[in-house]
Parts: C-alpha cells; structure tokens; sequence
C-alpha cells in the first residue's frame, strides 16, 4: 500500500520519539517537497528531528499534477495541499495528515485520511505500542498537538485503555 504524509504526522512523531512507528506500520512513506521543507524547518534541536531527516525510508517524490496544487493552495498550505495531490496522483491507499480543512479536501477527492491519533491507535493494536495514553500525553506536552478530550477519551476507549 502506498502511503503519502503531510508534515503534522512526522513532526508530531519524531518529536514524542515514536516516528519508527510510521516505518514499522508502513514500510515506506512517501512526502511530496513542500512537506520535506516543512519537515527539516522545524528547529534543528527539537527532538526527533536528526531521526526524521535522516529516515531512508521517508522517500521525498515531486508532485507532477501542478494545477491540483494550485487551486488546493486557495484554502490550504503548500504542504498539504501537495500532500493530497502526490496521494491523488500515486493512488495511495492512505494519507496521513491532522489539519481538518486538508483532511476535508482529501476526502473529496477520494483520499482515505489517517491523523497521527488513528496511527497511534493503529500502532496499539499492532502490538507496536503497549501503552498510547503516556504518548498522547507527549503529543500534548512535547508536540504541541491539541485535541478534545471528548477524542482522547474515545481514542483510549478504542485501545482498550
């Protein structure tokens, strides 16, 4: 399965020290430019980034389909927006991405739309996780990363925490 990420996931991941996890459920994950320039933009010494730089098996790939691109950057930034094109064009069977107006676009146009919390949940019931509620945490705490706890409680409920 083709898999395509938007900058959120990997920044978030690599920071809370779990971004192997992308590897371990997906082998390869594909970022369109604009996201690599997102990605090693973040401060060089936050944690995770030398790992999320150096990953040989996040594969930077160029978007061909411009015109995409384009009339998606009217309403959503360069990453994302070349994020769902790169995964409209690869016919990805999964993309990777938090930010709601990107995943809403996404979904038009026919993306199935992972955020990092359905990743970690993914992650969990792989066995490569034996505990998600300490890495939510981190995602708060370290990463930045907001959400409801009406979602971190359904979340935690789905992984049988």
């Amino acid at each position: 399965m083709i898999v395509v990420s938007d900058a959120s996931p990997l920044i978030s991941l690599a920071v809370v020290g779990h971004l192997d996890l992308l590897q371990k459920l997906y082998s390869v994950v594909l970022i369109p430019e604009a996201v690599h320039g997102e990605a090693i933009g973040v401060e060089d010494d936050a944690p995770g980034v030398a790992a999320l730089v150096s990953a040989p098996w996040i594969r930077v790939r160029a978007v061909r389909d411009r015109a995409l691109v384009e009339a998606l950057t009217l309403k959503l930034d360069p990453g994302e927006a070349e994020a769902i094109a790169l995964s409209v064009e690869n016919q990805a069977g999964l993309l990777l991405m938090d930010e709601r107006r990107g995943r809403m676009a996404a979904t038009r146009l026919g993306c199935r739309v992972v955020g990092v919390l359905g990743v970690l949940l993914e992650a969990k019931v792989q066995g490569h996780l034996s505990v998600l509620r300490p890495v939510l945490e981190a995602l708060n705490t370290q990463a930045g990363f907001h959400v409801s706890a009406a979602l971190i409680d359904r979340v935690l409920e789905a992984a049988e925490e």
